[in-house]
């Protein structure tokens, strides 16, 4: 009952009261990316949402403009991103444009963090259950690999370790979190999720 009917209520909900709060804050990040950065302001990509839809998700431009797409794993320290854009993604303020994403039910606030095309594309088996689901922006694994791009880092082929590794170990999680999905469970990443970016102010 809660994933057919209650969760979309709870994303509307919040996705709502949170675009209306952070109306101002959101203003202000978007004027200093144009100031040290320059346009675009907004950062769109391919994903793949519930049922396998295509949509495109929305973030703060936190990176350098490119020519030619590249990889889309990331690790700390990347050359590519920029010195707000390296404080945006620390305390993931570059994802809060997703809100609008949520609004319009292209992702939930709760659920797998959404996938491009070539990686939604080794969903095999059971472990395509997953699409059954809106994709999130926060989440168990999303909170679990919290340090990705440090742990990718120190890893000499980061594209491998995350494709064998990473990656697999995130299918595993999401499946056990769609299995026991509840409003108390979504609360609880929420709070979390706000929770590891209060207590690294605190760092």
């Amino acid at each position: 009952m809660y994933l057919q009917f209650g969760k979309r209520i709870c994303d509307l909900t919040i996705a709502l009261l949170g675009l209306i709060i952070l109306a101002v804050p959101m203003a202000l990040i978007a004027i200093l990316i144009g100031i040290t950065s320059g346009s675009p302001i907004l950062f769109t990509q391919v994903r793949v949402g519930k049922g396998g839809q295509i949509f495109y998700v929305k973030k703060f431009r936190t990176m350098r403009v490119r020519s030619v797409e590249d990889s889309s794993i990331t690790v700390a320290g990347d050359a590519r991103v920029t010195a707000i854009g390296s404080y945006l993604r620390r305390w993931k303020l570059d994802e809060l444009p997703q809100l609008w994403n949520v609004l319009v039910g292209e992702m939930s606030l709760v659920g797998p963090r959404p996938d491009v095309p070539g990686y939604a594309d080794k969903l095999q088996g059971d472990d395509r259950k997953l699409l059954l689901l809106r994709p999130g922006i926060t989440g168990p694994a999303t909170l679990a690999y919290r340090n990705e791009e440090e742990i990718l880092a120190k890893i000499s082929d980061p594209v491998q370790y995350n494709n064998e590794i990473i990656y697999p170990d995130k299918v595993r999680i999401n499946l056990e979190y769609m299995e026991k999905c509840s409003l108390m469970q979504d609360l609880k990443y929420i709070l979390e999720t706000i929770g590891v970016r209060s207590n690294r102010v605190a760092d």
